[in-house]
C-alpha cells in the first residue's frame, strides 16, 4: 500500500508543469512561455523570415488574465536569454471578454528552429511601455490596425504618421481586431509623404487582408496614381491582379467569396510578386515607375481634372493640322472595392517570401507558429495549465468533483487504517504462533501470562486460543471432569471458536463495501458530471454562436476533468481493496488452521477413549439384550 501511494505522488509530481529556471526581474509575480517554432512540428517557412513582428493572441483557451493589469501596462516581453526586452505593441486588451491582440519585435525568426520568450506579467505598478513606432522596424512605412474609432481616419502605428486621410466607414470584426468595412463608396485616400514615394526601379511591400464581399467586375484595393504612371491591386472576378503602367499579371488563384484571406504585393527593381494566403500565386516582370502622389485604398485615386485645350483651327479645306495635340486616352473605370480589409502594410523594402507566409499563417485565429506554455509563478512553480483547466470547470461539474473527492479521501482512509490493522494483526498471530509451538500437551500454559497477553492483544489467533481455553475452564468451574472430555464437549469448544473467528473476518471485511462502491460508482459519476459540463458547453457555445475549438476546448477539456477525477478515485480503490481482500484471506486461512490445530490437540490430550464413550451411553447395548428376554416371556404366558 505505501509503494502505490508513493507511486500515485510521484505521478502527481510529473504532471506538475516544471519549474522556472530563471527571473528576468522579481517586481514581475507571473510570466508566460511562448515559443516560436518553425519546425517539421510546427510551422515550416521554407527561409528566413528575418525581423518579424509577432503577432500574439491571448484568449481564455490559453491565458488566465489573472494578476495582470486590467489594461495590460505590466506586459512585459523577454527573450530566452532573460536579459534582452523586446518590444511590442498591445493592440486591444480587454481582460473581461477575455482577450488581447499584442504584436511583438522578434529580432530573428530563422527556418527550422524553435525559439522561447517570455511574457512578464503581475506588476501593478509598472508604467506603460507599448510602443508601435518601436515595435515595426524602421522599413514599415505604414501600418493601420484600424483599432481607432469609428469614422475617424485610421491611425499610423509607425513613426512616419502616415495617418488615413478621410474616415473609413463602419468598423467590422477582421482576423485581427477590428477592420474598415467599404460599402462602394469613396475609398480611403493615403497621404503623399515622401516617406511613402517609391523611386524608379525601387522596392515596395503591400499587405492586408482581405474580404471580398462582392468580388464581380474589377475591383481596386490598392492603387497609385502619378503623372501617367500607375501601380495597381486589385480583383478581377475574384482572381487578384498586380498592374504597372498597363502590364498585368497573368490570373492566378482566386479568392473566396466573403472569406478572409491574405494578399501581399512584393516588388525588388526587376520582379514583382503576387501572394495568396502567403503563397506567390503570379508574377511580373516589371519595375516599378517612380510614385510620389497620393494612393487610394478600397479603390480608384480620382481622376484630376482635365485641363480644355484649345481648339485646333482647321484649314481652308476643311482638314486638321497634322501637328495638332491628340485628345488624351481615357482612363479606365474601376469599380470600387466591397468588403473590408485589415491590418494594411506598406514597406521600402521587399519582404522575403518567407515573412509573407509568416504574416498569413500565423496572424489567423489558428497558428502553428506560436505555441502557448503553462504560466509561471516568481516561485517557480507553474500555475497555468492546471489553474486554467479549473478554472473553467463548470458548477456543475465541480459538485461532481467535489462528491468524488470525498469519496477518495474516505476509500483512501480506509485503505490506509486497514491496511496497517491487516499488517499489525499479522505480525502478532506470527508471535503467537511461535509462543503456541512451545506448549506441546500442555495447552493452557499461555493463557495465564499477562505479559504475553498484552504483547498479543492484536493477535486473532490469541483471541481463539483463550475462549477456547476459557471454555475448558469453565466447565471445570462447574465440576466437569476436563482430563476426558467427550467429542460432543470438543465440538462445542469448536463451535466457540468458529463463532470468534466469523466474528474476526467480519471485522477484517467492515468497511470494505465502500471501496467496492467507489470502484463501480467512482467512473459512473465522474462520467455524469462529463455530460454535465459537455452539455454546458454545447449550450453557450449556440447561445454564442461561436463554434471554435477555442471557445469549445477549454469547456470540453474541464467537463473531462470529472471523469479523470472519476477513475483516480476508482483505479486506486480496486488495487487497495484487492490487496486487503487477499490479506484477509490469509489471515482467514490462519484462523482456520488454528482452530483445526487446536482442537485436535484438545481431543489428543483430554479426549476420551473408546470405553469411556461408550459408558457414557448403556442405553444403546440394553434394548439388544432386552428382545430374547421378552420373546421368552411369550411361550411362558401361554403355559399359564
Amino acid at each position: 500500500m505505501q509503494r502505490l501511494l508513493i507511486l500515485l505522488l510521484t505521478v502527481l509530481a510529473g504532471v506538475l508543469p516544471s519549474a522556472a529556471h530563471a527571473w528576468w526581474q522579481p517586481d514581475w509575480q507571473y510570466r508566460k512561455q511562448i515559443t516560436v517554432d518553425s519546425t517539421s512540428q510546427g510551422m515550416p517557412l521554407g527561409g528566413p523570415a528575418g525581423r518579424t513582428p509577432l503577432l500574439v493572441r491571448l484568449h481564455t483557451g490559453n491565458f488566465t488574465f489573472d494578476g495582470i493589469n486590467e489594461k495590460g501596462a505590466d506586459i512585459r516581453f523577454v527573450g530566452a536569454d532573460d536579459q534582452t526586452v523586446l518590444n511590442h505593441q498591445v493592440e486591444a486588451f480587454d481582460p473581461l471578454l477575455g482577450m488581447a491582440l499584442v504584436w511583438v519585435d522578434v529580432p530573428e525568426v530563422a527556418d527550422g528552429q524553435r525559439q522561447d520568450i517570455w511574457m512578464y506579467y503581475g506588476n501593478q505598478k509598472a508604467p506603460v511601455s507599448a510602443n508601435g513606432q518601436l515595435t515595426f522596424d524602421p522599413n514599415y512605412t505604414l501600418v493601420y490596425h484600424f483599432d481607432g474609432a469609428a469614422g475617424a481616419p485610421p491611425r499610423d502605428t509607425t513613426a512616419y504618421s502616415n495617418h488615413g486621410q478621410t474616415p473609413t466607414g463602419a468598423a467590422v470584426d477582421g482576423v485581427i481586431g477590428r477592420a474598415a468595412q467599404f460599402t462602394g463608396a469613396a475609398p480611403l485616400m493615403l497621404p503623399a509623404s515622401p516617406s511613402l514615394a517609391i523611386p524608379a526601379a525601387g522596392a515596395f511591400t503591400f499587405s492586408a487582408w482581405v474580404r471580398a464581399d462582392q468580388p464581380a467586375g474589377e475591383q481596386l484595393v490598392y492603387a497609385r496614381r502619378d503623372a501617367g504612371n500607375a501601380l495597381l491591386i486589385g480583383i478581377n472576378q475574384g482572381v487578384p491582379f498586380v498592374e504597372v503602367n498597363g502590364q498585368r499579371s497573368q490570373p492566378g488563384q482566386p479568392l473566396t467569396p466573403a472569406a478572409w484571406q491574405h494578399l501581399a504585393v512584393t516588388a525588388d527593381g526587376s520582379q514583382v510578386h503576387l501572394y495568396v494566403n502567403g503563397r506567390a500565386t503570379a508574377s511580373l516582370a516589371a519595375s516599378l515607375p517612380p510614385l510620389g502622389a497620393i494612393a487610394a485604398l478600397g479603390g480608384d485615386v480620382p481622376a484630376p481634372a482635365a485641363p480644355v485645350a484649345p481648339a485646333a483651327t482647321p484649314a481652308a479645306d476643311g482638314t486638321v493640322p497634322a501637328d495638332a495635340a491628340p485628345a488624351p486616352a481615357a482612363r479606365p473605370v474601376y469599380a470600387p472595392f466591397v468588403g473590408a480589409i485589415d491590418e494594411v502594410r506598406l514597406s521600402k523594402v521587399a519582404r522575403p517570401a518567407a515573412l509573407i507566409y509568416a504574416d498569413a499563417s500565423s496572424q489567423g485565429a489558428e497558428s502553428r507558429l506560436v505555441a502557448y506554455g503553462a504560466d509561471e509563478e516568481q516561485s517557480g512553480f507553474g500555475f497555468g495549465g492546471m489553474g486554467f483547466l479549473l478554472k473553467a470547470v463548470p458548477i456543475d461539474a465541480w459538485i461532481i468533483i467535489g462528491v468524488l473527492v470525498l469519496m477518495m479521501v474516505q476509500s483512501w482512509i480506509i485503505m490506509i487504517k486497514k491496511s496497517r490493522n491487516v499488517a499489525r494483526l499479522a505480525r502478532a498471530n506470527e508471535a503467537f504462533r511461535e509462543s503456541f509451538a512451545n506448549v506441546g500437551k500442555r495447552l493452557e500454559m499461555l493463557a495465564d501470562d499477562a505479559g504475553l497477553a498484552q504483547r498479543l492483544e492484536h493477535a486473532s489467533l490469541w483471541r481463539l486460543y483463550r475462549v477456547a481455553v476459557n471454555e475448558i475452564r469453565t466447565r471445570r468451574a462447574q465440576g466437569a471432569d476436563t482430563t476426558s472430555i467427550s467429542a460432543a464437549t470438543i465440538e462445542a469448544i469448536r463451535a466457540s471458536m468458529d463463532a470468534v473467528r466469523t466474528k474476526e473476518n467480519q471485522v477484517l471485511g467492515a468497511k470494505l463495501g465502500v471501496l467496492s462502491n467507489a470502484i463501480a460508482g467512482g467512473p459512473y459519476i465522474g462520467l455524469l458530471g462529463t455530460v454535465l459540463g459537455i452539455m454546458v458547453v454545447f449550450l453557450g457555445t449556440a447561445m454564442a454562436g461561436d463554434v471554435n475549438i477555442n471557445a469549445i476546448a477549454p469547456g470540453m477539456a474541464a467537463a473531462l476533468l470529472a471523469t479523470a477525477m472519476g477513475l483516480f478515485v476508482a483505479i486506486p480503490a480496486l488495487f487497495g481493496y484487492n490487496r486487503l481482500v487477499s490479506r484477509n484471506k490469509e489471515v482467514s486461512a490462519d484462523m482456520r488452521v488454528f482452530v483445526d490445530e487446536f482442537v485436535t490437540r484438545l481431543a489428543e490430550v483430554h479426549g476420551e477413549t473408546q470405553a469411556q464413550e461408550a459408558a457414557h451411553h448403556p442405553a444403546t447395548r440394553a434394548p439388544a439384550a432386552s428382545r430374547p428376554v421378552a420373546r421368552d416371556a411369550q411361550p411362558a404366558a401361554a403355559e399359564a
